[in-house]
């Protein structure tokens, strides 16, 4: 019986010393942050070729050497909607500026439902259909609203899942300009 007893004891300590271990090596860790960052920050961004919707076509490519925001969207995501006017405002104070760009890319919709969309809210940005979803699925994506900055080398420098605001893009923009 003691020995029984004595065999409890020591898996119950070392259960409780593995338990304070782990413990130990996450405190302070917000699990919700890693979560949130983008495998790709810091590498070089996933080349894409797709088609405009107003018939031409944009790449990876032709929009090299300049500061490119991506936003990944949908018509019918109301996190999507919900974030629109602080596109539009930041698109507005940008859109002059040659050295920066910004590509909508529609995922999981329609064409007819994107134009719509786009018409009704006056969009005036480069926006992007992605067939099958080839290049959501090589950025990673996992839902949308979903943002991506590329700095002119070509290099994921920020993301953000979730609604942006203008202060959020300025953010990102501003580090890829210091990434170059």
């Amino acid at each position: 019986m003691k020995s029984r007893v004595r065999v409890v004891a020591i898996i119950t300590a070392v259960v409780v010393a593995a338990l304070a271990v782990v413990l130990a090596i996450n405190v302070g860790r917000d699990p919700r942050a890693d979560a949130n960052r983008s495998r790709l920050l810091g590498r070089d961004a996933p080349a894409f070729d797709l088609p405009l919707l107003n018939g031409d076509r944009t790449s990876s490519e032709a929009l090299a050497g300049k500061t490119i925001v991506i936003n990944f969207w949908n018509s019918w995501c109301i996190p999507c909607r919900q974030e629109h006017q602080a596109l539009v405002d930041w698109w507005s104070a940008n859109k002059d500026d040659s050295a920066v760009t910004m590509l909508g890319i529609v995922r999981e919709d329609t064409k007819s439902a994107t134009q719509t969309y786009v018409e009704a809210e006056g969009v005036t940005w480069p926006i992007a259909m992605d067939p099958g979803s080839k290049a959501a699925l090589a950025f990673g994506t996992r839902g949308q609203p979903e943002t991506y900055v590329i700095s002119p080398s070509g290099v994921v420098v920020a993301s953000q899942y979730g609604p942006v605001t203008v202060g959020n893009i300025n953010e990102m923009v501003g580090a890829a300009r210091r990434v170059g």
